[in-house]
């Protein structure tokens, strides 16, 4: 069993729901990632998803986007953010870490020696935004040949049979995209997110985690009420630059990430209370 899938089950047993925080990996500065990823576990993350800076990342919104920015100005590359992961692993075995990006930089890389590199430092899972399940067979079979779980993205307007596709080349769990547009946009609608967890659960066991639009304790919990995880990340990375902005250093900026992720921590323990 996976690092994902016994924590998934190891929640289920205690009635809770898992909590997924995301943030760009060098962003606001390379000496922030793995500092911050022990004290984001410390106040109740259950699964770290790690995200690769890249220069056109598409599917995410302004915030993002510049997070992307300052994490390729301070000088990251996969390559960093496995070292990261590495220096994580010297302290916490347990919590599953993704990466979550592009295909530019593993393509580069190359599908095997990603996944060598990969299952060396500790990772658990990829979820690469623009390779399509029609076009992932290649690298499933590397991922798959290192224990690794492979995260695919479903989306409102996705449909029924591409649904059924997706979970059928997906491990790990399911990552359902709340809202329409890019991350960071919008607002959410629970009942229409719950409608369409039920049409992924009637093809697929794998847990679901909802993510975009997830900004603070009440939103937090209005999706836990429905999902088995929350992701957030928009609102994480834009409280750090704006701690930033505020002439706060990386200290002040992990704190205040760290206030909010507890806040919303608490918010989704409180919706199953």
């Amino acid at each position: 069993m996976s690092r994902i899938a016994g924590r998934f089950q190891q929640l289920a047993q205690q009635g809770r729901k898992a909590l997924i925080p995301y943030v760009v990996a060098g962003d606001p500065g390379l000496d922030v990632t793995v500092p911050l990823m022990h004290r984001m576990v410390a106040c109740g993350a259950d699964i770290i998803e790690l995200g690769v800076p890249f220069s056109d990342p598409m599917s995410e919104g302004p915030v993002l986007q510049l997070g992307h920015e300052r994490a390729l100005a301070n000088g990251t590359t996969l390559r960093t953010v496995l070292a990261m992961v590495e220096e994580f692993r010297q302290q916490d075995q347990d919590t599953p870490v993704l990466l979550m990006g592009y295909a530019n930089p593993v393509v580069h890389m190359g599908y095997a020696k990603f996944a060598d590199a990969a299952a060396a430092v500790g990772l658990d899972a990829l979820l690469t935004v623009d390779i399509p399940p029609e076009e992932v067979a290649p690298l499933n079979a590397e991922l798959q040949r290192v224990g690794m779980d492979n995260i695919f993205l479903v989306a409102p307007t996705t449909p029924a049979e591409r649904i059924q596709r997706i979970t059928d080349t997906a491990s790990g769990f399911i990552y359902y995209v709340s809202l329409k547009g890019v991350t960071g946009a919008g607002h959410l609608d629970v009942a229409d997110v719950a409608h369409h967890l039920g049409l992924i659960r009637d093809r697929s066991n794998l847990p679901v985690a909802v993510g975009f639009g997830i900004k603070d304790a009440a939103s937090a919990a209005a999706v836990a009420s429905v999902a088995d995880g929350v992701v957030v990340g928009s609102a994480l990375v834009n409280t750090m630059a704006r701690a930033i902005d505020d002439g706060g250093d990386h200290e002040t900026a992990m704190a205040a990430a760290v206030a909010l992720l507890t806040e919303i921590r608490q918010g989704i323990d409180n919706s199953a209370s």
